[in-house]
């Protein structure tokens, strides 16, 4: 029996990390061949079952019905079956996608889709190889209707609908549109727009510039289209296709059935001409992110047609492309530009891409010296007392979720520094706090489930798109929810009998932003915030934006992941730990590449570098160095959001002490402005210590208030921690993987 059971656990434990036995079968997205269907609502399910790999591995004896809140009557979300085929709506939608704009009200503001901006209107695809404009302030790209894309017979009234999402994936998204009888494969990071034609249909190519040629090979199979604003296109068909000049900003086909693809001539050199010929013909309608092991993420592109397959990857794509476990060549010298770095060639269908290790720990990497525990003990004496003398008065689920984490980091600074007397309080704190939230008692607000889209809203933000910071349509999820997942977290492990009664509910919370999962039978999207394109978080929600999502706090997106990873070591959970793991280095890894500006970084433009030590809210088509609450010139906040809330993971954020001494050295003449408070000064203090541990130990004593999600404890707790001697890196995991030295 104990043999059989050994066998048992073996198998449980290291099932979802096993290598598929057979070849992953990519999604079938159902992309036409040159004779699609021209009935887009009829596509099938996009998201077939995963293979066996770190993605979920169902069981039979997985509950069939996991925990739900109460359902939501919202009154604020918007009607996802406008945009969305019939397939699709049975299952949990994207609500923070590369491609939102394109679900929301006329669905015709345009989306990043590297290395174009796409726009879709009145049954027609706009596509803009942008410019940029920058000054100290913002860089943002600009949309130019550079070619448009429609159907010269259309006779559709200007009312309908542009468009119909009839699939998509991690890394695509495909759009129809009915009345022109067009599918169109928009797949991130491909250097040609590709387009599926059917029923004979006259195609119309227009430009807000003048046509000043258009060329065609021998078999019309090729177009080279010069425009007056100096740009070269290439049209490319897999049939010939008749074109012929109307006037000077339109050209136009007779009947054509297949497919074509368009790409933007992005230099002047010949070899970029030869390199779009050779790989015209294979074409991508498909992509999906699969988390096959720890710290490992591999992309695989469905094709068509014949030959290898060009895509373009961004400066944190080649940083983590593993050469050595993928099928790939690196096209150095053809490159796109964009504005998150040039983007670059790369031949092969699939990537790995390999992310530095993190390790995630309760208490600090290095930990505090001894004869710092008598200090840290007062002040965490006097803040565990004050727990009870100020009750919680916010109903907000943001400022409360902080709240309660705030309570939870002293538990663990206690675990740190041997002083368990005080835990009984904090975990009664924790209990009380907590289980309102997840029994539905809470008196003001509360969290709910809403079928529509698939997630949690609060009862505030279901009647009212503005309270709690647009929780109710879906912005910030991965922030709120963090702080509640990292104070569960916590009182899972100092009172497990706690957490095994209230498991189901802490799940059900990080599933809202953590689900794996594609099948329809799931409550929850894949990954709502986490874009597996660009490797960070987005928020924004369900609302329109011009510059498409955003993100501001790459800190609190962080935590989010982080503290999942940390609920799965309370609960013993290898795979959530594995999974939240990646996830907080990819988080962390992109802040580093696009959030953190170095004073010799050449990313972005030099103004704007000159001027900016950190982005305020980094859009997927805008970078702006004001934030949503602060204008520019209050830089203290600008540090402050990109590191709370201070906690173990920080260390590894903020590992570059070179930058950190550049950031704290920009931020600090901002403190001597009148009416800076005194939290934001403690994040600025906290970094300091990173380099300067006696000054900014001296600055922390003398302040006389601190951030709502942190207290004196916590702060004194960094700096005694910081000062010790770090590690060096080595090649098994990183700078914060111990185990990286026993891996040569």
């Amino acid at each position: 029996m104990l043999k059989k059971l050994k066998r048992r656990v073996k198998t449980i434990i290291t099932k979802p990390f096993k290598k598929p036995r057979k070849p992953h079968k990519p999604p079938n997205t159902k992309s036409p061949s040159p004779s699609p269907s021209p009935s887009p609502p009829d596509s099938p399910k996009l998201e077939p079952e995963p293979p066996p790999t770190m993605e979920p591995q169902h069981s039979k004896k997985l509950p069939t019905f996991p925990f739900l809140f109460p359902k939501a009557q919202s009154t604020v979300l918007p009607d996802p079956s406008l945009f969305f085929a019939p397939s699709l709506l049975s299952s949990p939608l994207p609500t923070n996608s590369f491609f939102q704009n394109f679900t929301l009200k006329a669905g015709d503001q345009p989306e990043y889709i590297h290395p174009y901006l796409i726009k879709s209107s009145l049954s027609s695809l706009s596509v803009s190889y942008p410019s940029r404009f920058h000054n100290p302030s913002f860089i943002y790209q600009v949309f130019n209707a550079d070619l448009i894309i429609s159907a010269s017979n259309n006779t559709e009234p200007s009312s309908r609908k542009s468009h119909i999402i009839s699939s998509y994936s991690d890394l695509s998204v495909t759009l129809d549109m009915p009345s022109a009888n067009f599918r169109f494969f928009l797949v991130r990071g491909s250097p040609f727009l590709t387009c599926s034609i059917v029923n004979n249909t006259p195609v119309s190519i227009s430009t807000i510039h003048a046509i000043l040629s258009c060329d065609a090979n021998n078999s019309l199979t090729k177009y080279t289209i010069k425009l007056n604003n100096n740009q070269t296109w290439f049209l490319y068909s897999s049939s010939p296709i008749s074109l012929s000049q109307n006037d000077v900003s339109l050209l136009t086909s007779g009947g054509f059935t297949g497919i074509i693809r368009i790409a933007v001539l992005p230099d002047f050199d010949p070899q970029y001409q030869s390199i779009l010929d050779r790989f015209s013909s294979c074409y991508p309608v498909s992509g999906d992110a699969v988390f096959t092991k720890p710290f490992c993420l591999e992309y695989k592109f469905q094709k068509k047609g014949w030959g290898d397959l060009l895509m373009l990857a961004h400066p944190l794509h080649l940083n983590m492309l593993s050469i050595d476990d993928s099928d790939v060549s690196v096209l150095e010298d053809f490159k796109y530009k964009s504005i998150d770095g040039d983007l670059v060639g790369v031949v092969g269908d699939s990537w790995v891409l390999k992310p530095h290790s993190v390790s995630v720990t309760w208490h600090s990497i290095n930990g505090n010296r001894e004869e710092s525990y008598d200090e840290i003990i007062s002040a965490l004496s006097k803040d565990v007392k004050a727990l009870n003398s100020t009750p919680i008065t916010t109903n907000s689920s943001y400022f409360y979720g902080k709240l309660i984490a705030r309570a939870a980091r002293l538990a663990l600074i206690a675990e740190e520094v041997s002083f368990p007397d005080v835990i009984p309080a904090i975990r009664k704190y924790l209990r009380e706090t907590i289980e309102p939230w997840l029994d539905g008692t809470f008196n003001g607000n509360g969290f709910l489930y809403d079928g529509k889209w698939g997630g949690i809203v609060t009862k505030q933000g279901s009647l009212d798109s503005g309270a709690d910071f647009g929780f109710g349509v879906y912005n910030d999820h991965h922030y709120h929810l963090g702080y509640f997942l990292y104070a569960i977290a916590v009182l899972v492990k100092i009172d497990p009998v706690w957490g095994r009664k209230y498991r189901p509910q802490a799940y059900s919370l990080m599933a809202d932003f953590m689900n794996l999962g594609r099948r329809e039978n799931s409550n929850y999207p894949r990954l709502r915030c986490f874009d597996l394109y660009k490797l960070h978080s987005w928020a924004g929600g369900l609302t329109e934006f011009a510059d498409g999502r955003n993100q501001e706090s790459t800190s609190e997106a962080v935590n989010a992941y982080y503290s999942a990873a940390l609920m799965g070591l309370a609960y013993g959970d290898t795979h959530l730990v594995a999974i939240g793991s990646t996830l907080t280095a990819m988080e962390i890894q992109a802040a580093q590449t696009w959030w953190h500006i170095r004073e010799e970084d050449t990313l972005y433009d030099n103004d704007f570098t000159r001027e900016n030590r950190v982005v305020g809210v980094l859009w997927a088509n805008k970078r702006d160095s004001g934030l949503w609450f602060a204008p520019p010139d209050w830089r203290e906040c600008r540090l402050g959001i990109q590191l709370l809330p201070l906690s173990p993971i920080s260390e590894v954020l903020f590992s570059e002490v070179g930058f950190v001494r550049q950031l704290v050295n920009w931020t600090l003449p901002a403190l001597g402005r009148e009416g800076v408070g005194e939290g934001w000064k403690g994040f600025v203090y906290s970094l300091e210590g990173i380099y300067d541990k006696e000054s900014a130990l001296q600055k922390i004593r003398n302040l006389n208030g601190y951030d709502d999600g942190n207290s004196l404890t916590n702060l004194l707790w960094w700096i005694h921690s910081r000062g010790k001697e770090e590690e060096e890196e080595c090649s098994g995991g990183g700078k914060f993987c111990w185990f990286g030295h026993y891996c040569h």
